[in-house]
């Protein structure tokens, strides 16, 4: 079972409800732009926006995929996405239980 841990990336997103996380969750899992979503518990996001303090419940959406399928992940996304600038980050994985690593590759491949 060879893998390229390299390869492997985590992607954060926040949305405003767990029904929307749940809709993002699955079209990105059912269209192998990810091999699993996790969503969390509610939580408090306090950010600036024009000019204004805001407070907000969001949810996170912890998005395991590859970076072949990086690009097209984000774009559906920010697709899916009610907010105008949404929060979509993308993080290395830099090393891991190389089964994970490779489950994760197989279920994302094209």
């Amino acid at each position: 079972m060879k893998t390229d841990t390299g390869n492997c990336i985590v992607i954060y997103t926040t949305v405003p409800d767990p029904l929307l996380g749940k809709r993002i969750a699955h079209i990105l899992v059912e269209e192998k732009l990810a091999a699993c979503v996790n969503l969390s518990a509610p939580g408090l996001s306090i950010y600036l926006w024009e000019n204004v303090v805001e407070g907000t419940e969001e949810i996170t959406l912890t998005i395991k995929t590859t970076r072949e399928r990086q690009q097209a992940c984000i774009q559906k996304i920010a697709e899916l996405h009610p907010y105008e600038v949404p929060e979509i980050i993308v993080v290395p994985i830099l090393d891991g239980h190389t089964p994970y690593l490779y489950w994760v590759q197989q279920q994302t491949k094209i």
